[in-house]
C-alpha cells in the first residue's frame, strides 16, 4: 500500500452550518431532520461575521448545508451577497451541500470551492427514502451541469440507504465513473433514533467493505470514507478494512485506527472536510 492515507478531522476548524436552522421541507426516512440539530446556525445577518471570526480563531473553512426548501434545494442562492463577501474578506474554503440545483444557481456556485452531492443510483430508492418525484436522471443532470461548467463536485453515496439493504450502490458507482470526478465519498447508513429507519439493521461490515472494494476497483480518483457511518466496534473494523482496501481518505476514524494506520502507511492529518 504505497499511497499516503489522508485522515480528515473537520471538527472545530471546519464546522457544518445549517442555513435553514432545524427546518427541512422533507422528512426523509433515514434522517428525519435529525442531522440538522448538530450544525451551527448563524442567521443570514450573522453569517459573514461568523465566518470572519472563524478564520480569526484558526478555522479553515465550513460546510454550507441545511434542509431542503419547497424547490428541493438548500437555499444557498439566497446568500449570494454573503458568499461574495466571505470570499472577499477571508481565505476560508467553502463546501456546499446543495440539493437539486439548476442553471439559475451558477452565479453563486462561483463562490464555493466544491459541491457535495448526495447521489442515489436507483429510482425506487429515491422514492422510498426521500419520497420525492425525482429520478436518477435528475441527479445526472446536476452532474452534467457542474462538470460542464467547471464546478468541482464530490458525489456522496450512502451504503445501505435502502433501509439497510445493499444493491443499488454498485450501479451508482458505475454511473459516476463516467464523470470527471476527483473524489468519491462513501458513507454508511446509521439507523438513527427518531427516524423511520431507527430499527433497521445497519449494513454489515463485510457487505459494506465489498462496496468499498468495488469502488476502489472501478474509480480512478481518490476514494474517501465520509463522516457518516456507525460507531463503536463496527467503525473500528470497517475503517481498518477500508484502509486495507486502498481508500485514500478517511474521516474521523477512532484513535486506535489512526495509530494502527501509521504502522502500515504514511499518514497525513488534515483538519478539513474530506472533499477538500
Amino acid at each position: 500500500m504505497p499511497k499516503k492515507l489522508k485522515i480528515y478531522i473537520p471538527g472545530i476548524k471546519f464546522p457544518s452550518i445549517s442555513l435553514t436552522g432545524n427546518y427541512c421541507a422533507l422528512n426523509c426516512a433515514h434522517c428525519g431532520r435529525h442531522y440538522l440539530e448538530g450544525m451551527k446556525k448563524p442567521t443570514k445577518r450573522e453569517l459573514l461575521d461568523f465566518c470572519v471570526n472563524l478564520e480569526r480563531s484558526g478555522g479553515l473553512g465550513c460546510l454550507l448545508s441545511g434542509g431542503m426548501d419547497s424547490r428541493l434545494k438548500v437555499p444557498i442562492d439566497k446568500y449570494l451577497d454573503e458568499l461574495r463577501e466571505i470570499k472577499k474578506r477571508t481565505n476560508l474554503k467553502l463546501n456546499a451541500h446543495v440539493g437539486f440545483i439548476d442553471e439559475s444557481d451558477l452565479e453563486w456556485l462561483r463562490y464555493v470551492d466544491v459541491v457535495s452531492l448526495d447521489f442515489v443510483g436507483d429510482d425506487d430508492v429515491i422514492r422510498r427514502v426521500y419520497r420525492i418525484d425525482k429520478t436518477v436522471r435528475d441527479y445526472l443532470r446536476i452532474l452534467d451541469l457542474l462538470t460542464e461548467t467547471g464546478v468541482r463536485v464530490a458525489p456522496h453515496i450512502t451504503i445501505g440507504l435502502d433501509f439497510g439493504r445493499i444493491g443499488w450502490e454498485y450501479r451508482a458507482i458505475d454511473l459516476l465513473t463516467e464523470y470527471p470526478i476527483d473524489v468519491l465519498v462513501l458513507d454508511v447508513l446509521i439507523p438513527t433514533k427518531g427516524t423511520e429507519m431507527e430499527n433497521v439493521s445497519k449494513p454489515s461490515v463485510e457487505e459494506s467493505l465489498r462496496v468499498v472494494e468495488y469502488a476502489r476497483e472501478r474509480f480512478d480518483g481518490e476514494l474517501s470514507i465520509g463522516c457518516m457511518r456507525p460507531m463503536g466496534k463496527w467503525r473500528l473494523d470497517f475503517d481498518r478494512g477500508a484502509v486495507l482496501a486502498g481508500v485514500d481518505r478517511l474521516t474521523n476514524p477512532p484513535r486506535k485506527v489512526i495509530e494502527w494506520a501509521k504502522t502500515v502507511k504514511e499518514v497525513e492529518i488534515i483538519y478539513e472536510c474530506c472533499v477538500m
